[in-house]
């Protein structure tokens, strides 16, 4: 489970780092954006699989939001990638769902 903090930790440093410019009216960092979608995929689906495997261990309340802070994250990356504007209230909408979703698994955890 210290993996899949660590993993979502670090997820959300590279997040802070892209909703700072999209609050700002600018553009992130492409390369930032598709680390950071990349690491929270691959936490997530860690989390998922140890849902599966030991329910008991991961908070259900954690695992919804942070399906639902992913699924912000897809309309997010599609509107980046059709060199749309991307919603700035979505982008506030996925970092906070996605944050309280690791202080419920870190404190479910600790």
């Amino acid at each position: 489970m210290i993996t899949i903090i660590v993993l979502f930790a670090v997820a959300a440093v590279f997040g802070l780092t892209l909703i700072i410019p999209i609050l700002q009216g600018k553009t992130p960092s492409r390369a930032f954006l598709f680390i950071h979608g990349g690491l929270a995929a691959i936490a997530l689906v860690l989390l998922i699989l140890r849902y599966v495997n030991e329910a008991a261990a991961v908070p259900v309340s954690s695992l919804v939001l942070f399906v639902i802070a992913a699924l912000g994250g897809f309309v997010l990356i599609s509107q980046d990638l059709q060199k749309k504007p991307v919603p700035k209230a979505l982008a506030v909408v996925h970092a906070g769902a996605a944050v309280v979703a690791f202080l419920i698994l870190l404190f479910a955890v600790l």
